[in-house]
């Protein structure tokens, strides 16, 4: 639901009327456009008396919102959310590129794919710490020591880090450790782990689950915003179809849909979209020009003897190359 304000409108009355929403238990947006003031009211407003609601001196009218989703939705907040990290910034126009190895696998093999990432114009060092595979046999993470390996990652190069947290075990150390905390495909639907997230309002990468619908994915963002959280990154990284020629079907339609519907920046994985290498690449190039505002790719110095996805990671020869070609894109479409 949408409070349209009087153009005469007091500060002090629209203050007033803020907090009284909030004590009532709603998320309270407030939107200003150039001849409009309004506030938004994210929750149950199944209860609310409407006429009572429009006898109140500086409403001047009351819309109805359909979307479930409010907070994420372009209504309540029109403009492009830009996010800022460490220096680096996100959506709106910004461009940043998360690359890494899909695997912490050692303190060398990090450092060196941090240093040739950074080297090629990466704005952020990714890396996983903990990894949902789905073989219990599987190279399973280091864990709380590749979470460390990252953090001297990131003193030593200056890159934040992006790490994907996959159950409530480890809040504390990511809320204090990490820099942008992933939400990965297979906990997209996972309402407690999102609440919990949402409150630590830390920046989250929220990956599109395997078999998920567009408002399915601002569904799950819904549960973050309600939670606390501002800065929320939307990552499209294709999903399950009935083709088997690629891992998976990168959806890059979903770029232009999600910046129709939603203020977040829309990040997308080439990487998992695909499952192969020499895919990469021209997925990346088509995300960028359909309106991408970021990429997060897989990068590993040997990708031949990774223990996690070696099939889809790129040398840092090859992502260098990629990097070129990334900028001539942005330039072009500029």
């Amino acid at each position: 639901m949408i409070l349209i304000l009087k153009q005469d409108a007091k500060t002090e009355a629209i203050d007033k009327l803020s907090n009284q929403l909030q004590e009532m238990g709603f998320i309270v947006q407030e939107i200003k456009g150039e001849h409009t003031h309004m506030l938004g009211l994210a929750g149950d407003t199944s209860h609310i008396d409407r006429d009572q609601f429009g006898r109140i001196d500086i409403v001047d009218s009351i819309m109805k919102v359909s979307e479930p989703y409010k907070l994420v939705g372009r209504k309540f907040h029109p403009e492009d959310t830009v996010i800022e990290i460490g220096g680096q910034k996100i959506g709106g126009g910004n461009f940043a590129v998360m690359a890494g190895p899909c695997s912490v696998e050692s303190e060398e093999q990090l450092l060196s794919i941090a240093r040739d990432v950074k080297a090629s114009g990466a704005n952020f060092i990714r890396g996983g710490a903990f990894k949902p595979r789905t073989s219990p046999y599987a190279f399973q993470g280091l864990g709380l020591d590749g979470l460390e390996l990252l953090k001297m990652a990131r003193q030593k190069t200056g890159l934040p880090i992006i790490s994907e947290l996959m159950n409530n075990d480890y809040l504390e150390e990511f809320e204090r450790d990490v820099d942008i905390i992933q939400i990965g495909a297979r906990n997209m639907q996972n309402f407690s782990l999102l609440r919990e997230v949402g409150q630590l309002k830390k920046p989250v990468l929220l990956k599109r689950g395997l078999a998920n619908t567009i408002e399915e994915l601002l569904m799950a963002a819904e549960y973050l915003m309600a939670g606390g959280a501002r800065d929320v990154m939307l990552c499209e990284r294709g999903i399950r179809t009935f083709e088997t020629a690629t891992r998976n079907t990168l959806d890059l339609s979903a770029v232009p849909v999600l910046h129709q519907k939603t203020h977040l920046p829309v990040i997308v994985d080439p990487s998992h979209g695909t499952g192969y290498w020499h895919l990469v690449e021209p997925m990346a190039l088509a995300a960028v020009a359909a309106g991408a505002d970021g990429l997060i790719i897989e990068v590993h110095n040997a990708p031949e003897c990774a223990l996690c996805d070696g099939p889809q990671s790129l040398t840092p020869e090859v992502f260098h190359q990629l990097m070129k070609k990334i900028g001539k894109i942005r330039e072009v479409i500029a």
